[in-house]
C-alpha cells in the first residue's frame, strides 16, 4: 500500500514534488495609466496600489500565482505634450483586478536547504478587472465623468526580482504592465449613447503597477509514506 501511494504521488506531482511550497503575502506600490490623456511615459507611478498575492511553487523554476490588486489611476493633460496641454482633460479612475497565471524563475528557487535564494522572474496570465466607464460630459463643463461600472480583461506582463529574508519571508520588487481590452479607462471611447470619443481610438489603454511584494512561505518536503 505504501508503494502504491508513492507511485500515485510521483505520477501526479512529478519529480518537482520535492520543491513544492506555498507563499501568501501583500503587494504595495504605485500605479499609472497609459492612454489618451496626460503623460505618455510608460513607467511613471502617480497613484497608489495595494493588493494580496499567493503562489504555489510547483518546481524550482515555475510557480502558479494568483493575486488581487486595487489600483488608483489618474492623469492630467497638463503633464502631456503641447496638444494635450491645450486640450486640458483630466480624469480619475480605479481598477480592481483578479489575476492568475504562471511565474517563471530565471534561476533555481529552492526554499528548503536554508541557503539564501535570489532570482529574477517573469509573470503572465489572464486578468479580469472592474473599472468605471467614462465620457466627456458637456453638461459639466466638458469634464470627464463616470456613467457605468464595467468589467474587462487584460494581459499582465510582469518582470521582477525576489529574495529570501530568513527561512520564511520573501521580498520582491516588480514592474507589471497590463494591456487591457478597453479604450475607455480615460473616457476617450465611451458607448455611443454617452458621448463621442477623442484621441487615438485604435489603441487600447494600459495600466502599470510598480512596487514590492512581501510574502510568508511555508510547507515541507513531502515524504512518501502511507496516509
Amino acid at each position: 500500500m505504501r508503494y502504491l501511494a508513492s507511485f500515485v504521488l510521483i505520477l501526479f506531482f512529478g519529480q518537482s514534488i520535492t520543491s513544492q511550497t506555498y507563499e501568501v503575502g501583500l503587494m504595495a506600490g504605485g500605479s499609472n495609466y497609459i492612454g489618451d490623456v496626460g503623460s505618455t511615459y510608460y513607467i511613471s507611478p502617480n497613484a497608489f496600489a495595494i493588493g494580496a498575492i499567493g503562489k504555489w511553487n510547483r518546481s524550482k523554476r515555475h510557480a502558479f500565482r494568483a493575486s488581487f490588486l486595487y489600483a488608483n489611476l489618474k492623469s492630467n493633460d497638463s503633464k502631456g505634450d503641447d496638444r494635450r496641454v491645450q486640450r486640458g482633460f483630466s480624469f480619475n479612475n480605479s481598477v480592481k483586478e483578479l489575476s492568475a497565471g504562471l511565474e517563471f524563475n530565471f534561476w533555481e528557487w529552492y526554499l528548503y536547504d536554508g541557503e539564501p535564494q535570489f532570482t529574477p522572474y517573469l509573470y503572465t496570465g489572464l486578468t479580469g478587472f472592474n473599472y468605471s466607464a467614462k465620457a466627456v460630459d458637456p453638461n459639466n463643463g466638458n469634464q470627464i465623468s463616470s456613467y457605468s461600472e464595467k468589467w474587462s480583461v487584460a494581459i499582465p506582463m510582469v518582470v521582477g526580482v525576489k529574495k529570501t529574508i530568513g527561512r520564511h519571508w520573501v521580498l520582491g520588487a516588480e514592474i507589471g504592465a497590463r494591456y487591457t481590452f478597453t479604450d475607455n479607462l480615460d473616457g476617450s471611447d465611451p458607448d455611443s449613447a454617452f458621448g463621442t470619443g477623442f484621441g487615438n481610438l485604435d489603441n487600447n489603454d494600459w495600466y502599470v503597477f510598480t512596487g514590492i511584494t512581501l510574502s510568508y512561505t511555508w510547507g515541507r518536503i513531502p515524504c512518501y509514506c502511507a496516509f
